[in-house]
C-alpha cells in the first residue's frame, strides 16, 4: 500500500481505531473519509482535523449500502482505499439468556455482513482505480476467542476467513487486500470503562504502530503489532499450548467479573 496520494475511506471513522487510522492517514497527506451511524462523532472527528470529510451510512441497511456506495463515489471518484473498520462488541450469557438472539444477530450483521456488502457495493468502482487497497479489520479474538463475547469473536473469526477468500480472488485485479489485526486496545468498544484499563494496548501507541508497519511494508498482509502476536499465533503453540492460553485469559477475565 502507499503511503500517501490515496483517497481513503474509513467505516466506524468518528471514534476509537477508526478514527486513530483517519488522523494517521490524514496527516500523511491522504484525503480521508469517515463513515459511520453517529453524525455528532463524525463531526467532532471532522472539525479537529480540517480538511478530513464525513458521511453518514447506516452499515446494517442493505439498501443505505447501495445508496451510499453511489454517493460517495460521485463525490470522491477517486476513491481507492476501503478500511472496513466499523464494529460492535456486547458480551453474552448462553446459560442465563441462550434464547435472546438480539445481540448474535446485531453483531453479526454489524461486523460481517456490513463489511461484505460494503464491499461488493464498491469493488467494481475500486478495480478500475490506481493502486486500489481493501483493509478488514478484525481481532486477536479471530484467533483465541473471548469466550463471553462469543459470536463477536466468532464473526472477527469469520472476517479474517473471508478476508483470505477476497486476497485470493482478487490476486489478479491488482486490488491488494489487507488484515489489521487488533489486540485488546484502550477505546470504547465495550464501554468507556476500556479507555483506561491497563490491560490494553494504549490507542496511540496501536496506531502508531499499525502506521509504521503499513509505511514500513508496502506488501504487508498482515498488520501485526507485538502485542497481538500471542493471539494471532496462538494455534501454532499446538493444542495444549491453545487451550492453555484461551483458557488462562478466559479464566483471569471471569475472576475480573465475578469480583
Amino acid at each position: 500500500m502507499q503511503s500517501t496520494c490515496n483517497t481513503i475511506l474509513i467505516t466506524g471513522g468518528g471514534s476509537g481505531i477508526g478514527r486513530g487510522l483517519a488522523e494517521g492517514f490524514h496527516k500523511l497527506g491522504n484525503k480521508v473519509i469517515i463513515a459511520g451511524r453517529r453524525k455528532d462523532v463524525l463531526d467532532q472527528t471532522t472539525s479537529a482535523n480540517p480538511g478530513m470529510s464525513s458521511i453518514s451510512l447506516d452499515i446494517d441497511d442493505p439498501a443505505a449500502i447501495l445508496a451510499f456506495a453511489k454517493k460517495i463515489v460521485a463525490e470522491h471518484p477517486a476513491l481507492n482505499v476501503l478500511i472496513n473498520n466499523s464494529g460492535i462488541m456486547r458480551l453474552e450469557d448462553l446459560v442465563k439468556h441462550p434464547e435472546d438472539l438480539s445481540v448474535p444477530e446485531a453483531t453479526v450483521t454489524t461486523n460481517l455482513l456490513g463489511p461484505i456488502r460494503l464491499t461488493s457495493a464498491l469493488l467494481p468502482h475500486l478495480t478500475k482505480q490506481s493502486h486500489p487497497v481493501i483493509i478488514n479489520v478484525t481481532s486477536g479474538l479471530a484467533f483465541a476467542p473471548l469466550a463471553f463475547a462469543p459470536v463477536y469473536s466468532a464473526t472477527k473469526a469469520a472476517l479474517h476467513s473471508w478476508t483470505e477468500s477476497l486476497r485470493y480472488q482478487l490476486g489478479r485485479t491488482g486490488v491488494q487486500v489487507i488484515e489489521l489485526v487488533p489486540p485488546y486496545v484502550q477505546t470504547e468498544l465495550t464501554g468507556p470503562q476500556q479507555i483506561s484499563d491497563p490491560m490494553a494496548m494504549p490507542l496511540k501507541d496501536f496506531i502508531a504502530e499499525s502506521m509504521q508497519i503499513l509505511q514500513s511494508q508496502p506488501d504487508v498482509v498482515e498488520v501485526l503489532v507485538e502485542n497481538v502476536k500471542p493471539q494471532r499465533f496462538a494455534a501454532e503453540s499446538g493444542t495444549e499450548g491453545y487451550n492453555a492460553l484461551v483458557n488462562g485469559f478466559n479464566d483471569a477475565i471471569a475472576k475480573m467479573m465475578s469480583a
